[in-house]
């Protein structure tokens, strides 16, 4: 799949595309809620999440770095009915919020965690402190979390699915990849008789080739759940932040959702959702249309968030000499910076191998590793030595 040589065309590529081509069904038969995207009286829409059957809303919550349960008891009370943690998060108390707050809807609910375990013993184990914490019997939705490679996807972790399927503790098999979307979801293409649901970055900022790639996932069966959807997800700021004027600019947060919304393969996204005005914007990012205005918007936000914001494209995997993994590190950079969430950048940054962490890019006279998008790599990766170490 070749890459666009321009980000603002692939922006507004959508714009050139008739009605007709963005409610494509791709040869399949949708639900009249997903094919004609209408709301309903509530100014809820929903689509099909692939195979699964289950109906959801268009715009779900990524309950990452909520801190307030009033937050999540409000978007189910408005309708929201996709809810996503996972075993990590919040040092492993995100769960027990979530499951508490959502307990009496339940089963109007569809919920979904993640492990991040890398065998077999420990992912089970995983999966039963999840339903423990987040007080239920079952999951909708067990993800594989965070897989960058094909060989990521080992047999026994499928087992793992395996297993908790036959128990009925897990309705539904996904995975979630952050940058490695490219090797990953063909992977589970391949494995679709396994894999029910894949959980993928997916913002304006990206190459036009992931847009494809999501076109053939939809295809062959799969849900998609669409994460990261607000690239770098810098709404949490302030006026009194030092970024906030070059993040917070008038709309474009809001319209990058709806970018993402407009795309028919996009099942269910996963936003961020930490005070009652964010849910607020989101529930109407569900009736809005993308605009022209919100075009330009995106454009002139591109050009801001180009020398921080890492676009997940792969280019740099394996480039620098001493092993770090840059794409990772700036991600969680952008965990403190964007989401307001320090301990979970410190969190991820600490996972890394030791020899990794005690790396420090100022001992290098020139960086080797070039972003073809306009990342200030060696700017980003110092940064996050110096806030993290």
């Amino acid at each position: 799949m070749k890459r666009s040589s321009s980000r603002r065309n692939f922006i507004a590529a959508g714009l050139a595309f008739p009605a007709a081509a963005w409610a494509s069904t791709n040869g399949r038969t949708l639900l009249p809620a997903q094919s004609a995207a209408q709301p309903a009286s509530s100014g809820l829409k929903y689509r099909v999440l692939g195979k699964t059957g289950l109906k959801v809303t268009s715009v779900g919550f990524g309950c990452m770095i909520t801190s307030d349960a009033s937050v999540i008891e409000k978007a189910a009370d408005l309708g929201i009915n996709y809810f996503d943690t996972a075993r990590g998060y919040q040092g492993g108390n995100n769960e027990r919020m979530v499951g508490a707050a959502l307990k009496a809807r339940r089963k109007d609910l569809v919920l979904s965690s993640k492990t991040g375990a890398g065998n077999k013993q420990g992912a089970l184990e995983h999966l039963d402190t999840s339903l423990k914490e987040l007080g239920t019997d079952y999951l909708d939705i067990w993800y594989l979390h965070a897989k960058s490679k094909a060989a990521d996807l080992s047999d026994e972790l499928l087992e793992a699915q395996q297993i908790a399927k036959k128990a009925g503790k897990i309705r539904f098999t996904g995975v979630s990849t952050h940058g490695g979307h490219a090797e990953v979801i063909p992977a589970m293409i391949a494995r679709k008789d396994h894999f029910d649901v894949v959980l993928s970055s997916y913002n304006f900022t990206m190459d036009s080739s992931m847009r494809e790639l999501l076109d053939s996932a939809a295809k062959a069966g799969l849900g998609i759940v669409a994460m990261k959807v607000m690239a770098g997800g810098f709404r949490r700021l302030k006026p009194t932040d030092k970024l906030y004027e070059t993040f917070k600019r008038e709309g474009a947060l809001f319209a990058a959702l709806k970018w993402v919304l407009r795309d028919p393969n996009v099942h269910t996204t996963v936003p961020s959702i930490t005070d009652m005005d964010q849910l607020d914007e989101n529930m109407r990012a569900m009736t809005e249309s993308f605009s022209e205005k919100d075009e330009k918007s995106l454009a002139a936000h591109l050009d801001y968030i180009r020398p921080l914001y890492c676009r997940m494209c792969g280019e740099c995997s394996g480039v620098c000499p001493k092993g770090l993994p840059v794409a990772d590190v700036v991600r969680f950079l952008s965990y403190a910076e964007g989401y307001g969430d320090y301990r979970l950048g410190r969190e991820s940054f600490l996972a890394l191998p030791a020899g990794v962490r005690e790396i420090r890019c100022g001992d290098c006279p020139t960086c080797a590793v070039k972003c073809p998008n306009g990342v200030r790599v060696a700017e980003r990766l110092s940064r996050a030595q110096e806030v993290f170490a």
